[in-house]
């Protein structure tokens, strides 16, 4: 079995000095010219080349920062280690000004994967399957949420009865979402967990599920899990490019997703929350 400094030193080219165990599949390594790097260990082989192909996509557009690609194969993926330091309002804005122009770089369609990723992706552990579509209504009911329903009927999660609810909204999801407008380049996971707030004062995101998706998809997941000076981002955000009119009132549609994500992850307590935000929706 290849173990991490094998892996690290075959694809840096490096020898490693030392080893940090972060967790089960993450570790923090030093090379011998003293460059700190985390490494990522997955069982499944698209997990990493999909990884690796959405922080390069994201990274091509020149806006927002992500920790530099150094190497990765089936099992591993060697990124930048990024230093941490604390929120600010400053680092807010900026941030909310990179995610508003890293949207506008753009997706040939929705559910375009990133350039050499596979279709065959993940939102964190969950299997996400990136298939394009010129609809975005249709398409997100048909590959971001109702995929996510059926595992969680068939996992008892959510009761059959209670899934007609999350149904007729993507019956509606035409009249509910707004304007329409062009894929954006999606980080595609933006929960808080995601955003580094870096010592040098730029936010940094990592552990993309990077796809073309609708923009207002990643700031109804920063909402979702709360965010440092979340105003300020929104602000900054919308002075790069401002939102459509009634975008508040459809962070609930975009939230359904990553909530039926959880729920199949993680539970019953998750899938009351998508079924809430989807009987509030159907009554505006």
């Amino acid at each position: 079995m290849t173990t991490c400094t094998d892996a690290v030193t075959r694809l840096t080219g490096r020898p490693v000095t030392a080893e940090r165990p972060l967790s089960g599949a993450l570790a923090e390594v030093t090379l011998n010219d003293g460059r700190v790097v985390v490494v990522k260990r997955a069982d499944d082989p698209g997990a990493t080349r999909a990884e690796a192909a959405g922080l390069r996509w994201l990274a091509g557009a020149g806006t927002v920062r992500v920790p530099a690609v150094h190497g990765h194969d089936g099992n591993w993926l060697v990124v930048d280690r990024v230093t941490e330091g604390r929120p600010s309002r400053q680092a807010a804005v900026r941030f909310g000004r990179d995610l508003a122009a890293l949207h506008a770089a753009g997706a040939p369609a929705f559910g375009a994967p990133p350039p050499g990723g596979p279709a065959d992706a993940y939102i964190g552990l969950a299997p996400m399957r990136n298939e394009p579509g010129t609809d975005w209504p249709g398409w997100y009911a048909e590959h971001r949420v109702l995929p996510y329903l059926r595992r969680a009927v068939d996992q008892g999660t959510v009761r059959p009865g209670e899934a007609t609810d999350v149904e007729r909204l993507c019956e509606r999801l035409p009249e509910l979402s707004g304007p329409a407008e062009p894929p954006a380049r999606l980080h595609g996971d933006l929960w808080n967990g995601n955003v580094l707030w870096a010592a040098d004062g730029d936010v940094r995101l990592i552990d993309p599920a990077a796809h073309g998706g609708h923009r207002e998809t990643d700031l109804a997941m920063l909402r979702l899990f709360g965010c440092p000076h979340l105003e300020q981002v929104l602000d900054g955000y919308r002075q790069q490019a401002p939102l459509a009119e009634g975008w508040a009132d459809r962070v609930g549609v975009h939230q359904l997703f990553p909530l039926l994500v959880h729920a199949v992850l993680f539970g019953r307590s998750y899938a009351e929350q998508a079924l809430a935000v989807a009987r509030g929706a159907l009554t505006r």
